[in-house]
């Protein structure tokens, strides 16, 4: 099971991600047991984890970037970085070294089929209450169909992640989630709700390949060590 650390990145600061409601996230430092600074390179030095998944929160809102930071991180930890590709322009943005995440919030289904001929990318449906968040037509179809569609692309991991569940530690879906997995042709990895190292033991068993942890490892509820692989 691939533990992967989580850094929501706004205005060159990590933020404490909740429920996707991205105008009251706070600086981490305000909520970590386990740092005390929310300066992403010092949170990545104390922390030390094995692979990072970057969220950049001001190019998902429109409001600037953190590509300069995402690319200081990606010479710590192995990285794979959600910057709002709605491009292939934006793909180029990332460096060959940091593994692109495009979700469903911003890229189409075409820019989905496309961006995968052209380098190995990594795909987030993006949900809440269980409905895609999406702006294309194509993908306005239920999380079980979109995975359907999906497993025609050659992709790295199918990230589902539900934005309602970030930062709650409120547990997984057990029934929801192994569908998801079994349907897939793709690794599965959940973002959002993991509340400790048992519910890590639970998604193996579900058959889903690695989760997104932020909230769990700050509150000590997932020791470094998981992350640190």
């Amino acid at each position: 099971m691939r533990c992967v650390f989580v850094l929501d990145i706004f205005n060159g600061a990590v933020v404490h991600a909740i429920r996707g409601k991205r105008s009251k996230y706070e600086c981490i430092e305000k909520f970590s047991h386990v740092v005390s600074t929310s300066d992403p390179i010092k949170v990545v030095d104390a922390m030390k984890p094995r692979e990072v998944y970057v969220a950049d929160l001001n190019r998902l809102t429109g409001s600037g970037n953190n590509i300069r930071i995402i690319k200081q991180i990606s010479r710590k930890s192995e990285t794979m970085a959600d910057i709002g590709i709605s491009s292939l322009k934006d793909l180029q943005m990332l460096p060959s070294c940091i593994k692109p995440v495009l979700g469903t919030e911003t890229a189409s289904f075409e820019i989905l089929k496309r961006a995968a001929g052209l380098r190995q990318i990594n795909v987030s449906l993006d949900m809440k209450r269980k409905k895609i968040l999406t702006r294309d037509p194509e993908l306005m179809i239920s999380p079980f169909d979109v995975i359907r569609k999906l497993n025609n692309l050659n992709l790295e991991t199918l990230i589902i992640l539900e934005l309602d569940r970030v930062g709650t530690s409120i547990g997984i879906d057990d029934g929801f989630l192994s569908q998801c997995a079994h349907l897939s042709r793709h690794p599965v990895f959940l973002g959002g709700g993991v509340k400790d190292a048992e519910d890590l033991c639970m998604l193996e068993q579900l058959g889903l390949k690695g989760a997104l942890v932020a909230t769990a490892v700050h509150n000590g509820s997932i020791p470094l060590n998981l992350i640190r692989g």
